[in-house]
């Protein structure tokens, strides 16, 4: 299976509507998902119909052992499309976890066998680099940055890559850094087609084919709690997450070929 942490310290660079699309494209296709919403602002679980405000079962109850996580558990339109929702009440969780022994890795001790029964666990985390996004990345295997197509899209990378580099020393040494999504792309305007090509310089190698446009559809999503390809599947938005969930997945197809020339290259080796 694959752990997907969305991460990125700057809010409204399409970090919780990627996490909501892409695991909604990739249910569409097959595949079990299991998005977690650790952002104590329950904009994903807005996304996909619940209402954060009216929930009194979220990821909070789970983690201070009040229920279990198959308790918590929603599912949503998406047909093998399910979610761990969050509310305003996980904004409380930093303060009390600060004197708890283990507490960058409590949510994985409480989720890690629900986690292990999908294809795909989907964590959208919260803009910020504190106690919930570190909790995520010891969860996952991965990274996926959104990053807007705009002015400050590269503004504080650098802290968050710092923490990424400290978690996988001392925490987590199977974390990776596996794609780059560029949203909020407008290609009529020439900074767009600039701060694109900076970020594919950047991170050289990691940007996803696949470029997210701005879309209007995109926006009013949500407000129907339905991800776009159930809201208005013939729109570019739909397009452009189809078109990436597809990239996700040859990602796998392309490791797996890899793996396999490794292990040619040491047979040929071992018995030559």
């Amino acid at each position: 299976m694959r752990k997907i942490a969305f991460i990125n310290q700057k809010g409204g660079v399409g970090k919780t509507t990627s996490t909501a699309n892409v695991g909604a494209g990739l249910a569409l296709r097959g595949k079990k998902v299991l998005l977690i919403d650790l952002d104590p602002q329950g904009n994903l679980s807005m996304h996909l119909g619940v209402d954060p405000h009216n929930n009194d079962l979220s990821i909070y109850q789970i983690i201070n052992g009040k229920n279990s996580p198959c308790e918590v558990l929603k599912k949503t339109a998406i047909k093998n499309l399910d979610l761990i929702p969050s509310n305003i009440d996980l904004a409380s969780a930093e303060v009390e976890l600060v004197n708890t022994v283990g507490r960058e890795t409590i949510v994985k001790f409480y989720l890690d066998d629900l986690i292990h029964e999908y294809d795909y666990a989907l964590i959208d985390c919260p803009p910020s680099m504190g106690l919930l996004t570190l909790n995520a990345l010891t969860i996952v295997n991965e990274i996926f940055i959104p990053l807007q197509t705009e002015y400050f899209a590269l503004q504080g990378v650098s802290k968050l890559l710092q923490t990424f580099e400290v978690v996988k020393k001392r925490l987590n040494d199977s974390l990776e850094i596996t794609g780059i999504i560029p949203c909020l792309y407008d290609s009529r305007t020439k900074l767009g087609r600039e701060v694109l090509e900076k970020i594919k310089e950047y991170f050289n190698g990691k940007v996803f084919n696949t470029i997210i446009r701005k879309n209007v559809k995109l926006s009013e999503s949500p407000s129907h709690g339905l991800p776009i390809m159930a809201y208005a599947p013939d729109s570019n938005g739909a397009r452009d997450y189809t078109a990436l969930t597809k990239e996700i997945i040859a990602q796998e197809k392309k490791e797996i070929n890899t793996e396999e020339k490794q292990t040619t290259r040491f047979k040929e080796h071992a018995f030559r």
